[in-house]
């Protein structure tokens, strides 16, 4: 016959398993949290041209802004979404039009779009990206740059339904 020794440690470890499990399984179906969406960055609107239209690059090249965008929730990739991108660089301001330009997300939901390269404006190299197409909520973003030497970013959306 086998001796089951219960000292305090057993017994609580025993209780909290029948605690989180219930007696006869979860008391609970498994839930899981999901992605939560992307919350607007201070100041990624700055400079936003409504409508700005979609483009093959942006001036002559030679920085590249990538990302994706994906559903809230269920982490779903978006096809099709129109991503806007601006910055101040080598060849213009932030709040000049030939500074901005849009592109569409792909099958994947992923963007890519070329640019001049990102100098520092306020003492930050950063870009200014924005979803604004209206079948989820309006999402700016914001990111800054480690070093304007850098030849790339990138920035990603998880947009919730409008």
């Amino acid at each position: 016959m086998t001796t089951v020794l219960l000292n305090r440690r057993r017994l609580l470890a025993a209780g909290g398993s029948v605690l989180v499990t219930g007696v006869s399984g979860l008391l609970l179906p498994a839930h899981a949290e999901g992605l939560a969406p992307t919350v607007s960055m201070a100041g990624g609107a700055n400079n936003y041209r409504k409508g700005a239209a979609i483009v093959e690059r942006i001036g002559k090249g030679g920085f590249w802004m990538s990302g994706t965008v994906r559903r809230a929730g269920d982490g779903a990739p978006l096809s099709g979404q129109r991503i806007q991108i601006w910055a101040h660089t080598v060849e213009g301001q932030e709040h000049e039009p030939h500074s901005h330009g849009a592109t569409l997300t792909d099958k994947d939901g992923k963007f890519r779009l070329e640019m001049p390269q990102i100098i520092p404006i306020f003492g930050q190299p950063h870009g200014h990206l924005a979803y604004d197409s209206g079948e989820f909520k309006t999402v700016f973003l914001r990111p800054v740059m480690r070093s304007a030497k850098e030849t790339s970013l990138e920035a990603h959306f998880v947009l919730q339904p409008a």
